[in-house]
């Protein structure tokens, strides 16, 4: 059995079992509620990365971890449970943002309205639907909880973590609350659109999978704090590279329309910098008009075309190069084990010129 080798299909082994536990567990005691089980479970084995438990895996290879010892099987699940802290970011994220689709289906808040009104149920729709996605975002976060407590590891070895989950979990909530201010108070600052990268996407994504993976090894001070150096410029490159495929990516490799973020009043980096960079009062406006407007097809054409004319698409082309340049100079001084010192740095290859 080659963990290393085959590690998606060993965190997709403990994510199948782990749900597969609790929800029948919920469904003895409380049968209503299978589909709100069901709807997080086809959630969390429906699609996704695995990018943040596999930051983790290789992080605690890195930092001397068997895959052939004692504790492997328990550290896969334990950074399995990073899923369902993404599942619960990714639920309430598209239910703050009032998104329609995810992953190419009807995001959960929708799916849930569509059943209250196709059953003639009373109420709001809409209001049923908020609900239900709030409290399957929130089962999502206490799982990743029980997951990660109950990985089968000596208590010493999930002490050793814990810091690092309780950071995480904090940072995560910080984060969106400071996305969701942003865009409230319409700060358009590139200063604003970086403390909201580095705190709701580099944090959770790299830097804290991480440390949590390096943690879990027994590694010292200095070598996690090169790793959450490496993980906060990778992580914000990440996260740059998602702003531009949220207004240029293809919507059947994404799963989401093509300019969602405009039409959700992202605050970007992209643009952050294309009102920076537009000196021509009527290309600032027509960038500026475009944030949380109902935007046609054309529309959104008209808006690409205007930011990368005034130099905003390369602008944070070029950040994505020089925050991944930078990352992996502080790789190579976190001395790690090979093989994982190489994924590492082809997993930062991955995250940042991915086109979804």
């Amino acid at each position: 059995m080659d963990l290393d080798a085959d590690l998606p299909q060993h965190l997709e082994r403990h994510l199948t079992a782990f749900l597969t536990e609790a929800g029948a567990a919920v469904r003895a005691d409380q049968p209503a509620f299978g589909s709100g089980v069901d709807t997080l479970t086809e959630f969390v084995l429906g699609g996704g990365k695995r990018l943040r438990p596999t930051f983790a895996w290789w992080a605690w290879r890195g930092a001397g971890g068997d895959p052939a010892g004692p504790d492997a099987e328990g550290v896969l699940q334990a950074v399995a449970s990073l899923e369902l802290v993404q599942a619960c970011a990714l639920i309430h994220d598209d239910l703050i943002d009032s998104s329609d689709s995810r992953r190419g289906r009807p995001t959960v808040h929708i799916s849930y309205a569509r059943e209250h009104r196709a059953n003639g149920w009373l109420g709001a729709p809409e209001t049923f639907g908020l609900a239900a996605a709030v409290l399957i975002g929130d089962l999502a976060l206490a799982w990743a909880d029980d997951m990660f407590a109950h990985a089968p590891l000596p208590p010493a070895t999930l002490d050793a973590a814990r810091p690092a989950w309780r950071a995480m979990r904090t940072e995560v909530l910080a984060g969106q609350y400071l996305d969701m201010r942003t865009q409230a108070t319409g700060d358009t600052s590139p200063e604003a659109a970086l403390r909201v990268c580095r705190l709701k996407t580099a944090a959770y994504t790299v830097q804290r999978p991480l440390h949590l993976g390096a943690a879990l090894a027994g590694a010292d001070d200095q070598r996690i704090a090169k790793l959450r150096e490496f993980g906060d410029d990778l992580g914000v490159a990440f996260q740059l590279r998602d702003d531009l495929l949220g207004v240029f990516g293809d919507p059947s490799v994404t799963g989401k329309p093509a300019g969602d973020d405009l039409r959700e009043g992202k605050r970007t980096l992209l643009v952050a910098l294309g009102l920076q960079l537009a000196e021509d009062p009527e290309r600032h406006k027509l960038i500026a008009d475009a944030i949380g407007a109902e935007l046609a097809e054309d529309e959104v054409d008209t808006v690409r075309r205007t930011l990368a004319e005034v130099g905003a698409v390369d602008a944070v082309e070029e950040r994505i190069t020089a925050l991944t340049s930078t990352a992996l100079a502080a790789l190579e001084r976190a001395d790690l084990a090979e093989p994982a010192a190489t994924r590492l740095a082809e997993l930062a290859e991955t995250a940042t010129q991915r086109t979804s």
